[in-house]
């Protein structure tokens, strides 16, 4: 095995192609050399920080396909492995990787049995549940893929996170939201319902021309977890958090660009009346928006949105159906819809 039978697989979110394709382009390193819906396979670099700065992807494997990378093949020929993981460990932290867990069919297999005792004994690593190095083996068509995964987290796990909230916006959903309005064009930015403020630290820290950047929540407790996520991001100084309730209609002046991870599941209270909160909602960015400007949503609300919008100011520009996995490993459907005045 040498580097030109290795890949990068750059995975993300179902239906968020479009997105990643257009941020790998920025970049001419990273040839593509096959896809499928929620994965993108490259030519291998030996910088993987350049893949670890995507901001769409949620997850980079360092893969070898092959038709013998079967369970069998592997456990006799641990070196394959061994040297998949020298490559990740010597590009990583020295104490990134301590622990690690298989996902293969036939887990109890004595030929998984084989490559764990491998793994354990000559490369000093722990089986574990939680682990930090993933490795998996799975048959893709007629040939074997065998991949680690190269970061002991998901890229989507900002570090800016001061603590993962159930059911907050994912960070590559969050970007790709602000790339699909085309933030690069404008200069001003307001996010209604701001929650942890995942939409406003990926605005500011991927468009330096936005010159104010301007959420608002009535919740205190996601006020008090926002600001402790923009000081940790760096950007205290350019993103700021402000206390008001929509039915308020509070004034913060009028924007290019208006954000909203809209309420919607688990984020809504027992009895509150959606349709009431998105007609204010929408009534509220007809204000406050520029004439030029543009409104970015995101909801699984989507059928009662459009319905609600239809009778607005606004024309629906484009729109981006993902499926997100839910704790009950269900796929939820939601949709990005951005929005411009008619």
């Amino acid at each position: 095995m040498n580097d030109k039978t290795l890949q990068l697989k750059l995975s993300f979110i179902l239906g968020l192609r479009d997105v990643v394709f257009e941020e790998i382009k920025q970049y001419p390193e990273l040839e593509i050399l096959s896809e499928n819906d929620d994965s993108f396979y490259v030519k291998y670099i030996e910088d993987f920080n350049i893949v670890k700065n995507l901001r769409s992807i949620s997850r980079v494997y360092l893969v070898s396909p092959d038709p013998r990378h079967n369970p069998l093949y592997i456990s006799n020929h641990k070196f394959v492995l061994g040297k998949l993981v020298e490559t990740v460990v010597s590009k990583s932290n020295k104490n990134d990787f301590n622990t690690f867990k298989i996902y293969c069919a036939g887990p109890d297999s004595l030929e998984v049995f084989e490559i764990e005792r491998y793994l354990e004994h000559n490369l000093k690593l722990k089986k574990s549940e939680d682990a930090d190095l993933k490795i998996y083996i799975i048959k893709i068509s007629d040939t074997w893929e065998l991949g680690l995964q190269i970061t002991p987290r998901p890229l989507s796990l900002r570090s800016y996170k001061v603590r993962h909230v159930n059911g907050a916006m994912d960070p590559t959903i969050a970007y790709s939201l602000n790339s699909l309005c085309e933030l690069e064009k404008y200069e001003t930015y307001l996010n209604v319902f701001s929650g942890s403020a995942t939409l406003m630290i990926e605005a500011g820290q991927c468009y330096d021309n936005l010159q104010k950047i301007v959420g608002f929540d009535n919740n205190k407790e996601h006020l008090s977890l926002s600001v402790q996520n923009i000081r940790e991001a760096g950007l205290i100084k350019k993103v700021q958090i402000r206390e008001g309730n929509i039915f308020d209609k509070p004034n913060f002046g009028k924007f290019d660009v208006i954000t909203s991870d809209l309420p919607f599941g688990m984020a809504v209270s027992k009895g509150e009346d959606l349709e009431g909160l998105y007609k204010v909602f929408i009534e509220y960015v007809e204000n406050y928006l520029n004439k030029r400007g543009k409104l970015g949503v995101y909801t699984s609300e989507f059928k009662l949105f459009e319905s609600l919008v239809s009778h607005s100011k606004f024309v629906l520009e484009k729109e981006v159906r993902i499926k997100l996995m839910t704790s009950e490993e269900q796929y939820l459907p939601i949709k990005l819809m951005i929005f411009s005045f008619k």
